[in-house]
């Protein structure tokens, strides 16, 4: 089965590290869904980053509400490769329900201590994805997007932060209806 020696979801993770059983390894975990959030749990404390990305990647699909605070300390991984793939997972909604999607109390300080401080800007600029989710609730997101927009040193997260900032097009995408404000092109 897959070319592995061993098919335990433990040894499974462990392959996310090798780049010739990546891909093969990370499909049958994904196909495991619920049976192996254990072992890639567990991964997220690997010494390497690729089993510690492979493991974030996974719980942007698998993520439950028992995995939650494990892949935000993620967010603080010293790998940049690491913090992308734990911020897109906080910040992308297509897989998951209400029920897992974290709330500004858990997700909002470390996206904008990242947004401004972050040395790598592929971080920066998913930080800016997770900032946006709360930009009409909080205006902390709102000042930080601002502040991004008009002066991150790099051109990609500047225009990043100004999809998500007051005035932007994903802003005005997501604001929240109201009977004085109809659905974009309907009033």
């Amino acid at each position: 089965m897959l070319g592995f020696v061993r098919t335990d979801n433990e040894a499974l993770v462990a392959c996310l590290g090798d780049p010739q059983r990546t891909v093969a390894a990370y499909r049958e975990l994904l196909r495991r869904g619920a049976d192996a959030l254990e072992a890639i749990r567990a991964g997220l404390a690997d010494d390497r980053a690729a089993v510690r990305e492979g493991c974030c990647r996974l719980l942007d699909h698998l993520v439950d509400t028992d995995s939650m605070g494990r892949l935000i300390t993620m967010a603080d991984d010293p790998d940049p490769e690491v913090r992308i793939a734990a911020f897109h997972a906080l910040a992308c909604d297509r897989c998951k329900d209400d029920a897992c999607a974290p709330g500004a109390d858990l997700v909002l300080e470390p996206a904008l201590r990242h947004l401004a401080d972050d040395p790598d800007p592929r971080v920066r600029s998913r930080a800016a994805e997770l900032v946006g989710k709360f930009v009409h609730t909080d205006a902390r997101a709102a000042d930080a997007l601002t502040a991004a927009r008009t002066g991150d040193r790099s051109p990609a997260v500047r225009k990043k932060a100004g999809w998500y900032a007051p005035g932007g097009p994903i802003h005005q995408r997501t604001a929240p209806r109201t009977p004085d404000r109809p659905v974009a092109g309907t009033g």
